[in-house]
């Protein structure tokens, strides 16, 4: 019962200023991240959780991104690029330009060959970026000429330095630009 006194004289010596701000900081403690807001379609009050949303929309999905590199981009480049001995160095060089991209710029020839990135774990909407490039080269002139010279010109838009090619590679990637024309 002694007890209960002093509680009841501590509670009574607090102010209502004292008693407020003892309401407010357990309020804080409360929910977080969700704010209340008007439906306007009903009118409704609805309570929305940010946190959820603000974390949705920054995570990227691991099966999506699998989709978009592997059955987008890649089998749509595999599918529509030249085959043969005769095309692999064009077809190298148009992965080099795609693989800057999808990488923000990080090269092989930075690193004696090795790029320290990889694409297929970039940002999901620079992966979405590049597969409608690809869309659109496979739904229109799907001459791989057109197609590098959009990369290429998709990285300089970025700052992307390109890839730095021995004396050979570099004509073919010049010839490549021209042949675009």
């Amino acid at each position: 019962m002694a007890e209960e006194n002093k509680k009841t004289r501590k509670e009574q010596e607090l102010s209502e200023a004292d008693l407020e701000r003892l309401e407010l900081l357990q309020r804080a403690h409360e929910k977080k991240g969700k704010q209340l807001t008007i439906s306007g379609d009903t009118g409704a009050l609805e309570e929305i959780d940010e946190l959820k949303q603000l974390v949705g929309r920054q995570l990227d999905s691991p099966e999506e991104k699998y989709n978009i590199y592997y059955k987008g981009i890649q089998k749509l480049l595999k599918d529509h690029l030249p085959k043969g001995e005769d095309s692999k160095q064009m077809r190298d060089i148009i992965y080099d330009e795609k693989n800057i991209f999808l990488n923000l710029g990080k090269r092989k020839s930075d690193n004696n060959g090795v790029r320290g990135s990889d694409g297929r774990m970039t940002y999901q909407p620079v992966m979405n970026e590049m597969l409608d490039i690809v869309i659109a080269w496979v739904g229109g002139s799907q001459n791989p000429f057109q197609l590098y010279k959009e990369l290429y010109l998709l990285n300089e838009r970025h700052s992307y330095p390109h890839e730095e090619y021995d004396k050979s590679g570099r004509a073919v990637a010049k010839a490549m630009l021209k042949l675009a024309e």
